[in-house]
């Protein structure tokens, strides 16, 4: 099995061009690709639309290529949008391929891709144990998928997750029903802390049995080292694409992670290259972390404002501030780097993975 990692600018939420180009090239084949991660720039909001136009000509695009029905192709490619550039990130595409051609060196593990898809959740699950467990067996799904049989061989497990609007809480309600909160923006972060509790019962960082309603976004003694969740006004559905190393599988590619300490650990990006060779030992394919604001309002001693600006969310601050530390490390700004973190990494850091490309 192989693993292919295209990362592709775009000019604005609806820009294909480069995925047309590499279409026309040969260099990208739309039956194999199982996953598209995008970095939109608009503002990670509840109202945040280039997250729902990206999917939307995303969906139309491959399935004029396959020559298959939108409804299709949602089936069989995971579409994980991202809102918010601020700073210096670079708007731009990751696109995963997997071929299901033999290894070069079957004896080495090399990067390995599954996916999975939850049931659509009714609004008052959303934030609750149900999205935690139902998200849990997905991983395990996407796990399987990608023959990956051990917890720790997984590095990063990406899931795009639903919030609540006005309309959805009203639903519940009308159905007698209640809703984790009926606040829109709080909601993203209810979905995000259940989708991450979930990927962490999955990998044995958490135990199912400590967990109840009220432990999401309360307790964050309880979290994820590898999991990175990102909420959306587009589906009502987990989207899960799990990443790891695993034996059968090119080792062309290779993906290793760590966690960020805080806000300002530019290390945690050398930590995750060590076990494979450190950054001279290819070329950078792709980097994926989370950003959030400590709660106590300081980093390293020294007090910050992002909580208390009424202007700019502070997701908003924590994404331009990470994104500018890793783009000072890379010397690149395509990063897709996510905020909101809830119950992904400690207070104020957050899951970092790179994937890496040996040199031919």
């Amino acid at each position: 099995m192989r693993t292919q990692v295209h990362r592709f600018p775009c000019a604005g939420p609806d820009d294909l061009t480069s995925l047309q180009e590499a279409l026309a090239a040969g260099r990208l084949d739309p039956d194999r690709v199982v996953a598209v991660l995008g970095k939109t720039e608009g503002n990670g909001c509840v109202n945040d639309f280039t997250r729902a136009f990206a999917t939307t000509v995303l969906k139309r695009f491959f399935a004029e290529a396959l020559e298959l029905p939108e409804h299709t192709v949602a089936e069989r490619i995971a579409f994980v949008m991202s809102g918010g550039t601020e700073g210096g990130l670079s708007p731009h595409w990751l696109v995963f391929e997997v071929h299901d051609t033999p290894s070069t060196r079957p004896g080495e593990p090399g990067l390995a891709a599954g996916i999975a898809f939850t049931e659509a959740f009714s609004p008052e699950r959303i934030g609750r144990l149900d999205q935690v467990r139902a998200t849990a067996e997905a991983v395990r799904r996407a796990m399987a998928e990608a023959g990956i049989e051990r917890p720790e061989d997984v590095h990063y497990v990406q899931i795009k997750c639903p919030l609540l609007t006005a309309a959805r809480c009203n639903d519940a309600r009308r159905r007698g029903a209640s809703v984790a909160t009926s606040d829109t923006y709080e909601s993203m972060g209810y979905s995000r802390g259940a989708s991450a509790l979930g990927v962490a019962v999955a990998l044995g960082e958490v135990d199912d049995t400590a967990l109840t309603d009220d432990t999401i976004c309360h307790d964050f003694g309880l979290w994820s080292s590898r999991a990175s969740t990102s909420a959306g006004i587009e589906l009502m559905r987990n989207e899960i694409l799990v990443l790891g190393n695993a034996p059968g599988w090119e080792p062309a590619l290779r993906i290793g992670h760590d966690v960020m300490a805080d806000a300002l650990d530019g290390d945690a990006l050398d930590r995750a290259l060590a076990p494979l060779g450190g950054d001279a030992a290819g070329e950078l394919a792709a980097l994926l972390v989370k950003a959030e604001p400590s709660r106590s309002g300081e980093i390293r001693g020294r007090r910050h404002a992002m909580w208390d600006d009424s202007d700019i969310n502070a997701t908003r601050h924590a994404r331009a501030l990470v994104g500018g530390v890793l783009g000072g490390r890379t010397g690149d700004l395509a990063l897709f780097v996510s905020g909101g973190a809830e119950h992904q990494g400690p207070d104020g850091g957050g899951p970092l993975a790179v994937i890496l490309r040996r040199p031919s």
